[in-house]
């Protein structure tokens, strides 16, 4: 692809100026690395794990010796991570499911969860679809005080109501709010386990995994929940979800995703093991990957006079970027030139459309090797005010680094 000039310039600009962050991101490559390898040895992965099982699954060495290994990166007590779950959001309600029970309550306390909860939660779609409101399950809510977790008002709740899961979404979703930290989210956990020790503490960790050095599950979290097709799984994954944390959280996950008694003793793997293994080696570093693309993105967009957050030089939690874009063609502008500026489907034009779960029309770039792959390079967001465009993802820095320009040239043409 051919940049103007000026665009060049500007990113000739920013490397200069990301350098010393680029600098500290890779430590925190090595960092996780160093602790991937770590579990490699200590459970010893050999070829002999990658061979598949097929019908129930029984025995399957890879697939167990997979979950002792995330667990162990994860600082908890035991993991289930699986190719039977299709996505994200999934694998949240797995384990929401898991957990509650009728009359139960659920408090999320960094204000409204992401837009393809709502239906599960039974905040939104048709009663009797078999959400958690249609078996019992109270919701309260929450939101961020200047930003921050309202720890005053999350003791208070706690203290006047039975709450059996406290749920936390790390990322912003397509909320205008910033990521919450591990640290934020381990003083949660302190909070909650203070006051009401029986109480779950469930994070939603998508866009999260390998941001940092630790993870919530490390301070304390019981049950945190993502997508192998996001962080986690390295851009090696094809498809597939995780739920990690205390043995009774995951246990009850368990019984949720097959049934009670059998729980994560079954669940072939159809020679699928090998790019789970391989995606986890490989998700310190693409996630830095991602990482720096999304530096690289709020230099170049706010240097175009964009407000995007965080800002360039702020450090992150997640991969996500923000982008205010002002305008629905603004928004479609980045969408359609991150879409061109991909490996797969440059060739065609992304439109909003109405997409199931969501309230709003959305529009995704998305040109990935895998459907739906948050890791690699793309654009979304929902058609309305403030029409934030959500950049995330980038295999490698410099295939993230021409789709962003391609976006930026994209947006100063209209």
């Amino acid at each position: 692809m051919e940049f103007s000039r000026e665009l060049q310039e500007l990113a000739r600009r920013a490397e200069s100026e990301l350098s010393g962050i680029f600098a500290e991101l890779d430590e925190i490559s090595f960092y996780n690395t160093n602790r991937v390898l770590d579990a490699f040895r200590e459970h010893r992965v050999s070829d002999a794990l990658f061979a598949g099982t097929s019908g129930y699954g029984y025995d399957d060495r890879g697939r167990d010796t997979l979950d002792r290994i995330w667990a162990d990166v994860f600082g908890a007590e035991a993991a289930l991570v699986r190719t039977q779950i299709v996505n994200g959001t999934q694998a949240l309600t797995v384990g929401l499911f898991g957990l509650l029970r009728p009359g139960d309550l659920l408090l999320s306390v960094a204000g409204k969860p992401y837009d393809t909860l709502d239906e599960v939660i039974g905040n939104s779609g048709t009663p009797g679809n078999g959400s958690l409101r249609d078996f019992g399950v109270s919701y309260r809510q929450i939101d961020l005080k200047d930003g921050k977790l309202d720890l005053p008002a999350i003791r208070e709740a706690i203290s006047r109501e039975r709450v059996k899961v406290v749920f936390v979404q790390r990322s912003k979703g397509y909320l205008d709010r910033r990521t919450l930290t591990v640290s934020e989210i381990g003083e949660l956990v302190k909070t909650v386990k203070e006051i009401s020790p029986d109480s779950f503490v469930y994070v939603d960790n998508c866009y999260g995994e390998f941001t940092e050095k630790l993870e919530p599950t490390a301070l304390g979290a019981d049950l945190c929940v993502g997508s192998l097709i996001k962080n986690a799984g390295g851009g090696m994954a094809e498809t597939g979800g995780y739920l990690v944390g205390s043995a009774r959280a995951v246990e009850l996950a368990s019984y949720r995703l097959t049934s009670p008694g059998t729980g994560g003793e079954v669940g072939c793997t159809l020679g699928l093991n090998k790019s789970l293994y391989k995606g986890l080696f490989y998700a310190p570093h693409t996630t830095v990957q991602a990482l720096k693309t999304a530096h690289f993105a709020a230099y170049v967009f706010s240097a175009l006079g964009y407000k995007t957050e965080p800002a360039w030089n702020e450090r992150r939690s997640d991969i996500i970027q923000c982008v205010y874009t002002g305008s629905p063609e603004g928004l479609c502008a980045v969408c359609r030139g991150i879409q061109a500026g991909s490996p797969v489907d440059a060739y065609v034009s992304p439109e909003p459309w109405g997409m199931p779960g969501y309230s709003d029309q959305v529009i995704m770039a998305a040109g990935n090797f895998t459907q739906g792959s948050s890791i690699e390079l793309s654009a979304d967001g929902p058609l309305r005010d403030p029409y934030i465009a959500y950049l995330q993802g980038g295999l490698t820095f410099e295939a993230g680094k021409i789709g962003i320009l391609s976006a930026a040239q994209e947006l100063t043409k209209i």
